[in-house]
């Protein structure tokens, strides 16, 4: 009885992978199409966390500008890697104003992220190429949001996210939050990292 117990929840897991396979390429498509940003605060103090929150604001600011005729995410790459120095240096000037020392690392890396839930929209688990910026000893906790598109600027994120991705890709990011798909993806690109190391 219980070999069939183990074949039944087998093949439900399978079926379900099966009948989520456009969802899931759609996720893949994604983590090709779109620059993640990650920050990185010096430590879980409510004034570290406030700079953090500054930094982000100050990037973001400084980003808007640079990626406005990106036609792509290859765009946008190519742009960050160009004027990576200068938002290092904006960084750090927000820190200063702050009244803190810390060194700020500015770096572009490819980096796995959990299923993250903002107000609008939904990005699923996996591997995703992200500006990372890290305060201090990085040690507090981190901001995460999507720099290309710019989704991180409330109200013309929806149009943006229309505008530049495609139709797979938008019904995942547009998805509702408790949908099953996105616990599956999760399940999925955790079974991946183990499996790579």
């Amino acid at each position: 009885m219980k070999k069939y117990v183990h074949f039944f929840m087998l093949a439900l897991l399978l079926a379900g992978m099966a009948l989520t396979l456009p969802f899931f390429h759609s996720c893949e498509e994604l983590y090709d199409d779109v620059l993640r940003v990650h920050i990185r605060a010096n430590s879980d103090s409510a004034a570290d966390q406030s700079l953090k929150l500054a930094v982000r604001d100050r990037v973001l600011s400084e980003c808007s500008r640079y990626y406005a005729d990106c036609a792509d995410k290859d765009d946008a790459l190519a742009v960050t890697r160009a004027v990576l120095p200068q938002i290092k240096k904006a960084a750090e000037q927000e820190v200063r104003a702050h009244g803190c020392t810390y060194p700020v690392r500015a770096e572009l890396a490819r980096m796995r992220f959990d299923t993250r839930y903002y107000e609008d929209f939904t990005m699923p688990a996996g591997e995703y190429d992200a500006l990372r910026l890290t305060i201090g000893e990085g040690e507090g906790q981190n901001w995460w949001c999507v720099m290309y598109p710019s989704l991180c600027v409330g109200a013309c994120a929806q149009s943006e996210m229309q505008e530049r991705l495609d139709d797979g890709e938008y019904s995942v990011v547009t998805a509702d939050r408790l949908d099953l798909r996105f616990k599956l993806v999760e399940v999925f690109e955790d079974i991946r990292a183990w499996f790579c190391g």
